[in-house]
């Protein structure tokens, strides 16, 4: 059975793209932590679209868990048409006083998964010369952030990961896509640890996300930066030097992060 595949399904941007394909009739295979939401939402769409959504309960940033998750939608007879890593999380605070563990937890989440599944369903893509993969970056990838410095740097990586294997597989006929998102109606501060959003002008809805990197598949494009504002800050961010935009960003965030220890 064909299907779309989405991490960090059960809330913000992955229930997004899962509530929106569901709707253009993909079956799905979700994967998240929250298991009780997860079941729910597949109950949900399944119902309400006719469809087939299985839900898998997988914490991703575990070793072997993407061993795992292949092996299960191997088992189930799953052909993985759309492969949308979304699944990541970030963190914000002076880099010495975040727990150590939880920034390499990132790393394996944000970086190490998404890289093993993405191989691991690229290569079936490629024997079919057809296929879409969606790997959720950040706009925060376009320049150092101090006091985000792991979370960035992972972004930064994701997308020119993404990049270079969406030129290497053209020819096969297969879209990879970038997605960098800037401030977004989701949990991300919360899952953070900030007391409070930080209060971004131009932050978008889940949807207007989804939106824009659907719009992006339809035009093969490589590196989709959702929002205007976002797409300006991005640009700026890579012609600016890099002390200036560290220097610029560390004033701003400084002050919230000292905030927040209060």
């Amino acid at each position: 059975m064909k299907a779309t595949l989405i991490t960090g399904a059960s809330s913000g941007i992955g229930e997004t793209f899962a509530r929106r394909l569901a709707a253009e009739k993909h079956n799905l295979v979700l994967v998240a932590r929250s298991e009780n939401k997860l079941r729910e939402l597949c109950r949900e769409l399944s119902d309400k679209y006719a469809i087939t959504a299985y839900p898998i309960a997988l914490d991703l940033s575990k070793p072997e868990s993407e061993k795992i998750l292949f092996e299960e939608t191997e088992k189930q007879g799953f052909e993985i048409e759309w492969l949308i890593n979304n699944a990541g999380f970030g963190s914000m605070g002076y880099f010495t006083e975040i727990e150590r563990e939880r920034e390499l937890q990132m790393i394996d989440l944000n970086i190490r998964t998404l890289v093993a599944l993405t191989h691991r369903y690229l290569a079936k893509m490629r024997e079919r010369k057809s296929g879409v993969i969606i790997n959720v970056s950040s706009a925060a990838g376009f320049q150092p952030l101090p006091f985000m410095a792991t979370y960035a740097a992972t972004k930064a990586f994701v997308t020119s990961f993404t990049q270079a294997i969406a030129e290497e597989n053209r020819p096969f006929g297969i879209i990879v896509q970038a997605l960098c998102p800037g401030a977004t109606e989701t949990r991300f501060f919360d899952n953070a640890g900030m007391k409070e959003p930080v209060k971004v002008k131009g932050t978008q809805t889940p949807e207007q996300v989804v939106e824009a990197a659907l719009k992006g598949v339809k035009k093969r494009k490589t590196t989709v930066i959702s929002g205007l504002a976002n797409y300006f800050g991005a640009v700026l961010g890579t012609l600016a030097p890099d002390r200036l935009v560290t220097k610029t960003v560390a004033g701003v965030l400084r002050k919230r992060v000292e905030k927040d220890k209060q």
